[in-house]
């Protein structure tokens, strides 16, 4: 049996309240993994280049001895493309290489049951100090989950929100947070809409899907709100690495003390 205590918004103790047995369950790192990937390749467009896509040409190379390279080129004459390197692999702009595959299977499918206890088990991985630190700066946290009261489904400022990390002890939290996402992500990728890289803060899990933390959450870097129907081992387990810091309102916990078979 798992007891947490119960803070309110002004981060002082006002009871106790007991986990649901879930979080007593054995850690599978492998399951969430798995798990995690599964949803993740359901969510990619699957693509590919027609296999035949630079190859519809009558172009030949021309061999040896005639003073040019030696790439396939297309064959005729009297028009602009004629004697001209056809887009072969070896020409610049050519035919591309290793490119995506139509047949490539890139769903990785898991079982209903797998499924499941890789969601119980990334749920079980919150409850660890051990796991949750390894992720977060936990000064002044001593256990995990925190649980908190349905007072703090109804904030609708965002400095209230970081006023009640601070309270919670997760300064050193925020301060981590913020300072990932000023850096600038090296390479191409800040060329396409990826110039940063935001890293995973504090998870909270609300009963409301119109909860008024959801939009005054939203502007802190890596704090998210998600509602305890919609709750994934995306959420739970960033990156397929369990370990979480979750902050749940106590009527989203005895909701999923009584409804765990509707969630996932």
């Amino acid at each position: 049996m798992i007891v947490r205590k119960v803070y309110s918004i002004d981060g002082s103790v006002v009871g106790e309240v007991q986990l649901p047995s879930l979080f007593e369950t054995d850690i599978r790192p492998d399951v969430i993994r798995r798990v995690y990937l599964s949803i993740l390749t359901a969510s990619i467009q699957p693509q590919g280049r027609d296999r035949y896509a630079g190859l519809r040409t009558s172009a030949e190379s021309w061999g040896v001895g005639h003073g040019v390279a030696r790439v396939p080129r297309v064959k005729g004459r009297g028009y602009s493309a004629a004697g001209r390197a056809a887009r072969a692999n070896q020409a610049v702009k050519g035919v591309r290489v290793g490119a995506p595959r139509v047949e490539k299977v890139v769903l990785e499918r898991v079982n209903k049951k797998e499924k499941r206890l890789g969601l119980i088990s990334a749920l079980a991985a919150t409850a660890s100090i051990e796991l949750v630190s390894r992720r977060h700066r936990l000064n002044g946290v001593k256990e995990v989950p925190i649980v908190m009261t349905d007072e703090v489904e109804e904030i609708k400022k965002t400095k209230d929100v970081e006023d009640l990390l601070i309270k919670l002890g997760l300064q050193n939290e925020l301060e981590r947070l913020k300072r990932r996402f000023k850096k600038i992500r090296a390479g191409k990728g800040k060329y396409r809409g990826r110039i940063r890289k935001r890293a995973r803060g504090p998870l909270f899990v609300v009963l409301k899907d119109d909860a008024s933390l959801r939009l005054s959450a939203r502007n802190i870097p890596g704090v998210e709100v998600v509602p305890v129907r919609n709750l994934s081992v995306i959420d739970l387990a960033p990156g397929g690495v369990p370990g979480r810091l979750t902050i749940w309102s106590r009527s989203s916990l005895e909701f999923l003390s009584r409804n765990i078979g509707v969630i996932g």
